[in-house]
């Protein structure tokens, strides 16, 4: 009886193995040209080098290798290796696995981009990229020290502008942390400020420190405020040193986050195999999407060798349940991360044109940047449309433009990507003219 139980488990693998080739060639067959098929059935390499800082949004990735995802598409050398910082990212990013580096990586959306212009590479030396996927929508924080609790700042920042100026009237430095300049983060604290009448350039000092250093660093008193990703503004609450002032989502609602970023050069070589990248991340994040999952979620991103942290200070935020530490409570909010529904996981080209848009507004880029082109380069839209088609992803979750049109902001402010320089122009602190 045990034999045929085995035989019947081994054709349903076999089966289900046969699948995932068919779904993966009917995908590069749909998004790449046909010569790309001259290698044979299989993806051309097993191999492929994926970078992740501590940060819940990387979850898509975690969850891909612990279910193993990625075999199931051929690519059963996976490696998800740990990134010190948003620098170390960028320097093994441009590295490249076959020099010790990453081939792609769990990433800030406006990062691909300054890689692949050569802005934030050694020499400026471009690395050209590609991202294949958003990998989530908001549930980043915006965390203050204790010390201003009592201000009441929340989303709207201004009551921070007197503490924070009588702070440097008394010859101390006021500093606001976040993980990377031009990074998400970076664009959530300068919006947030600058909405509050604070010029993050004058008003205070904006200082990089990596996500998983931010509690500490506040603890000792190094910086207050920082924006990061969760898990750390809610680790902050417990330990009692600081209060979220406010969630991302309460900035921009359902706004873009990470992204799958990719070498341009390793997908060309392996169309096959970065499809098999993609898909396998993209049924990690409909597994990540579903509420019942969230407690084995938090379990395992939680472990030694991913996060090092209790899952308790994961799976609140996660579940919607929002400790604010300044004595709000939310429970059920719809400002949690979201990984799928609804088309979470497709890269908008509007989206990324706002932070490209974001970054000129503070001197990162040039004013006279030609977006179009270089989204037209960097979003690989196309080979996402194909792998939800080939996972079988239902039409709801398949946007049907490359555009999701105008996104209006907390403070009234409206971004139509279809006129950026209008969008610039109601902004009252900003570098550019």
């Amino acid at each position: 009886m045990s034999r045929i139980i085995d035989t019947a488990i081994g054709r349903r693998n076999v089966l289900k193995g046969a699948t995932a080739t068919t779904a993966l060639l009917a995908a590069a067959r749909a998004a790449l040209p046909a010569g790309a098929f001259a290698q044979g059935a299989g993806p051309e390499t097993k191999a492929v080098k994926l970078g992740f800082i501590a940060l819940t949004d990387a979850a898509p990735l975690i969850v891909a290798k612990e279910k193993k995802l990625f075999d199931k598409y051929g690519i059963t050398e996976a490696e998800v290796a740990k990134q010190a910082s948003w620098g170390t990212t960028r320097d093994n990013m441009v590295l490249g696995s076959a020099a010790g580096g990453i081939d792609g990586a769990h990433i800030l959306t406006p990062f691909p981009y300054l890689i692949s212009l050569g802005t934030v590479t050694a020499e400026n030396k471009p690395t050209p990229m590609y991202i294949l996927a958003r990998l989530n929508y908001q549930c980043q924080g915006i965390s203050v020290s204790n010390e201003f609790k009592p201000t009441g700042a929340k989303a709207d920042a201004s009551p921070l502008k007197e503490a924070f100026a009588r702070k440097k009237a008394a010859g101390k430095e006021v500093k606001c942390a976040m993980t990377f300049p031009g990074g998400t983060h970076d664009m959530w604290l300068r919006y947030w400020l600058a909405a509050g009448g604070i010029d993050p350039d004058k008003d205070v000092s904006t200082i990089v420190v990596p996500p998983a250093q931010m509690v500490a660093n506040m603890k000792v008193g190094n910086m207050d405020a920082f924006c990061v990703g969760e898990p750390w503004n809610d680790q902050l609450v417990h330990q009692d040193i600081g209060y979220t002032a406010c969630t991302t989502g309460e900035v921009w609602k359902d706004h873009p986050e990470k992204s799958l970023g990719m070498r341009a050069d390793w997908v060309d070589k392996n169309p096959k195999a970065a499809m098999g990248v993609l898909m396998a991340v993209m049924e990690a994040q409909q597994w990540c999407e579903k509420t019942e999952n969230k407690d084995e979620m938090a379990a395992i991103i939680g472990k030694r060798q991913w996060f090092n942290v209790p899952p308790a200070d994961i799976v609140n935020r996660i579940k919607g349940d929002i400790d604010y530490g300044d004595g709000r409570k939310v429970t059920k909010s719809d400002l949690l991360m979201k990984f799928w529904n609804g088309g979470v996981s497709y890269p908008y080209q509007s989206h990324e044109l706002w932070f490209l848009t974001e970054n000129q507004r503070w001197g990162k880029l040039p004013a006279d940047l030609d977006t179009k082109a270089i989204i037209g380069k960097v979003n690989r839209e196309d080979l996402w449309r194909a792998a939800a088609k080939s996972i079988g992803s239902a039409d709801a979750d398949i946007p049907k433009t490359t555009s999701r049109g105008k996104e209006t902001f907390f403070d009234g402010k409206v971004f139509d990507p279809a006129d950026p320089k209008a969008y610039l122009a109601s902004l009252q602190i900003k570098k550019v003219a």
